[in-house]
């Protein structure tokens, strides 16, 4: 059995290594993951891009499949691109706000 147990906190973990390659900056702390789900093996991932058509979407998308991948234990994959709610600046953690000295 893995050392490491396959659940939400692994798989936010590895999705905060994958970085938007236009703002230089994780998918995590960005706020473009809306929601992570963790059963036998199989993730889902519930994610936004900061515009509908954003032209590095095939990129961040194969990206987090291919990071999730190297997980031990995964079976399967499902990356949900979902448009609502819409995505803002107000989704960031505080340390992207903080980067991108974005005030509320």
């Amino acid at each position: 059995m893995s050392e490491t147990a396959l659940n939400e906190e692994a798989v936010r973990a590895a999705l905060s290594e994958v970085i938007d390659p236009e703002l230089g900056y994780n998918i995590v702390d960005l706020g473009l993951v809306y929601h992570i789900g963790v059963a036998d093996g199989m993730i889902e991932v519930e994610m936004t891009m900061t515009t509908p058509g954003c032209p590095a979407q095939d990129f961040i998308v194969t990206g987090v499949e291919r990071r999730l991948s190297l997980l031990p234990g995964v079976k399967g994959i499902f990356v949900d691109l979902v448009w609502t709610p819409p995505w803002s600046p107000a989704r960031m953690s505080d340390r992207a706000k903080a980067h991108f000295r974005i005030r509320e």
